[in-house]
């Protein structure tokens, strides 16, 4: 019985240990002032990130765009690459988008025109 509770714990610690390195709480970086705080997490095979909180000025406010997904079905490349969609919720538009993550530090950019102009944000996991 001890054993088998021994290799359930080891399991379990496995699977914490193997989370993808996209996956967790995210701040973005200020856009038109405000900034938000979104929660990655897997959604079917890819990843996907909603807005949980919103900040301006410095103080948390009731944006209309909490609970609102802003990384919309982002798949895996590897090395720590992902492709899909991002939502910008200060004009309402989605874009093709790419992200990089590299330890605490995330590199996402939202491109039109196939790639040809692209705008970009620096995120960074929150503890």
């Amino acid at each position: 019985m001890k054993l088998m509770m021994m290799a359930g714990a080891m399991i379990l610690a496995a699977g914490a240990a193997m989370a993808d390195p996209i996956e967790g709480m995210w701040q973005t970086q200020p856009d038109e002032g405000a900034y938000a705080h979104v929660n990655i997490k897997p959604c079917g095979a890819n990843f996907c990130g909603t807005i949980v909180k919103s900040f301006k000025d410095g103080a948390e406010y009731k944006s209309p765009n909490v609970g609102k997904m802003i990384v919309i079905d982002m798949a895996p490349q590897g090395g720590g690459k992902y492709e899909g969609k991002v939502f910008r919720p200060s004009n309402g538009k989605t874009y093709l988008g790419k992200i990089a993550v590299s330890g605490n530090a995330m590199k996402m950019s939202g491109c039109v025109a196939g790639g040809l102009f692209c705008a970009k944000q620096n995120w960074a996991r929150l503890k």
